[in-house]
Parts: structure tokens; sequence; C-alpha cells
């Protein structure tokens, strides 16, 4: 079926419009239905019909918005009340990693070492008010925060803001007023200042 009731013999490629509106289509049929569609009348009133159609289901809200730490609540509300899988546990013989106090109001939870790269992930948490000393990165350093806000040098960070820090740059002043958890990336030969 196509939309443009006219009368007349259809044009057989009139229903790959669909899928060409959809972005379903190949890079080869993307091209040859769009050479196509130059040609033929009925193809452009085809699309010409659809395209404002399907643009108003692309605006139309998925999600509802709100602020990130909404959504982290949300989350480990989700998660608090989930049904656990029948043979999906952890082993009896794992155990969470500590939060280790490494300086003063600066927390680390381990997640992996990776010896031969020299890199280490893991979970730190800022106390209100506590500064990281300053450092050079021996390695590229990637920080991906979750709670809190995060100041680096001038450069405020939110939850769910990405921070990338290549080998050989510095961070002068990396401090919190409000407390903050993040996931941190980055090399065990950092230089501490």
């Amino acid at each position: 079926m196509t939309l443009t009731g006219k009368s007349g013999p259809a044009c057989h490629r009139t229903e790959r419009i669909y899928p060409y509106v959809l972005r379903m289509l190949t890079v080869d049929e993307t091209a040859e239905i769009e050479l196509h569609i130059t040609e033929c009348a009925q193809c452009r009133y085809e699309l010409e019909t659809l395209q404002p159609l399907v643009a108003s289901f692309v605006s139309w809200p998925t999600m509802p918005q709100g602020p990130p730490a909404l959504w982290w609540r949300l989350a480990r509300h989700v998660a608090s009340n989930a049904v656990p899988l029948p043979g999906r546990r952890l082993p009896p013989t794992f155990t969470q990693p500590d939060w280790k106090e490494v300086g003063d109001g600066i927390f680390c939870r381990l997640l992996s070492t990776d010896t031969e790269r020299q890199r280490v992930s893991m979970l730190v948490k800022l106390s209100p008010g506590a500064t990281y000393p300053s450092h050079t990165h021996a390695g590229v350093e990637e920080l991906y925060l979750l709670e809190g806000a995060l100041m680096i040098d001038d450069r405020l960070l939110y939850p769910g803001d990405y921070n990338r820090a290549e080998t050989g740059t510095s961070d002068s002043r990396v401090w919190s007023e409000t407390g903050c958890m993040c996931v941190l990336i980055t090399s065990i030969s950092d230089l501490l200042r």
C-alpha cells in the first residue's frame, strides 16, 4: 500500500521508501533508492509524505528527563528490590574489596590491577572538602564521575561527566566541595607532588 492514492501503475520501488525513511537500508541500497527518487515522481511524493510523519516519532520523548542524581537513586532503588536469579550468585569465597583511606578524606576501593600495563581501576570517594594531591600522569587517566561534584583545576564535573588526561599532563588541584565518588582508571606510576 502506498500513500499516493494516484491511479495508474504503481512504481515497484515505492515499497523501498519505508525502510529508506527509517534508515534500515544498506549504504548501497540507500544510494540506489536516492538516485531512483530523483527520477520517480511517485516515490518522491511518497518520501515527502512519510518524512514529516517519521520526524514526529523521533521528537517524541522516550524517557522522562531528570537530574543525573535522580537516575542514580532510581537505579539503586531498582537494584535493591531485584530478586536474584537462582544459580547466579557470587561464589562463597568472593568478598567485596574494602574501602581504604589513602589520604585525608580520600577513600579507594580497588577493582582491578593490570601489572603488565601498570594500570589500576578503582572507585574513589572524596569527602566534602577533600583535596587529591597534585600529580603528573604517567599514563592515560580516565575518570567517570558517579556522584557529587568534582573540580579538576578549573573544570567542574557533575555525575555522568567523563574526563581523560593524557600521559605527561598534570592536575594541579583536584577537590570536591560536596564530596564525590568516581570510577578511576589510571597508571600505578603517577608522580605525586
